[in-house]
C-alpha cells in the first residue's frame, strides 16, 4: 500500500519518500489502534514516526486523508491473515482452528483494543461516511471468505444442503464482533472464546452424521 502510494502531484514517490510515507502511516496505524483515532493527534504521529511537519504535511494534509489510509493497512494485514486462515476451510474442525487462531492471537494482549478493524468501525461510522463505505466493503470481503469455506462444507457433504451458508457466516462474524468488544471491555478472551463457541455449535447444527453419529470425514480433516 505505502509502496504504491502517491503524492498530492499525482507523481511517484521516491524511495525515500515511500519509506517515510510507510512510517508515517504505520505509526499512525499502531497509535489509533491503542489510543483511538480522536485520541490521536498528528502531532503525536509525527513525533512517534520521527519525521518533520513538512514531511507530515506533504503526505498527509490532514487527518482525514490520513485516516482513510489507516483504514487501509489495517484492512489489508487483517484480511491478509484471514485469507491465510479460511481460503481451504472446509471442515469443522478447521473452523476450529480458525476460532483458536483469533483467540490466541488476542490473547496476547488480554483482549484489550479489540478488532483492528472492528474498533475503527465503532469510531468512524457514524462520522465519515466514506470510512464507513471502506470498512463495510473490508467486513463483507472478510464474511465472504466464511461463507465460501461453509460453502464447501456443503459441496463436500460436511453440512446440510439446507445449511445457508450467508447467514451462518453472518452469525460467526456477529459472535466475533461481539466477542471482541466484551474481551476488550473484560481484558480477558474468555467471553470471546464462549461467543464463537456457541456461533461454531450453531454452524455444527448442520452438519451431516454418519450412521455411527460422528461427522463425515471431510468434517475432521481440512483437505
Amino acid at each position: 500500500m505505502a509502496e504504491h502510494a502517491r503524492d498530492k502531484n499525482n507523481s511517484r514517490l521516491t524511495e525515500r519518500g515511500r519509506a517515510t510515507r510507510k512510517r508515517i502511516l504505520r505509526a499512525a496505524a499502531d497509535m489509533m489502534y491503542v489510543k483511538g483515532v480522536s485520541s490521536t493527534t498528528l502531532d503525536e504521529i509525527r513525533a512517534a514516526s520521527g519525521t518533520s511537519k513538512s514531511q507530515l504535511y506533504r503526505h498527509y494534509p490532514d487527518k482525514d486523508a490520513l485516516v482513510q489510509d489507516v483504514v487501509a493497512l489495517q484492512a489489508a494485514e487483517l484480511l491478509e491473515r484471514q485469507h491465510q486462515q479460511l481460503e481451504r476451510l472446509n471442515s469443522l474442525r478447521g473452523l476450529e482452528r480458525w476460532r483458536d487462531a483469533l483467540i490466541e492471537r488476542n490473547a496476547l494482549r488480554n483482549g484489550a483494543y479489540g478488532c483492528p478493524l472492528g474498533s475503527l468501525a465503532s469510531e468512524l461510522a457514524d462520522q465519515d461516511e466514506e470510512a464507513r463505505k471502506a470498512i463495510a466493503r473490508h467486513f463483507d470481503t472478510w464474511e465472504g471468505l466464511l461463507e465460501a469455506g461453509l460453502e464447501r462444507m456443503k459441496d463436500s457433504g460436511v453440512l446440510r444442503a439446507d445449511a445457508d451458508a450467508g447467514e451462518l457466516a453472518t452469525s460467526l462474524m456477529a459472535a466475533l464482533q461481539g466477542g471482541y468488544l466484551l474481551a476488550q471491555t473484560a481484558q480477558d478472551v474468555k467471553p470471546m472464546k464462549i461467543a464463537l463457541d456457541m456461533a461454531i455449535g450453531h454452524v455444527k447444527a448442520y452438519a451431516v452424521l454418519a450412521e455411527d453419529g460422528d461427522p463425515p470425514a471431510g468434517a475432521r480433516e481440512d483437505a
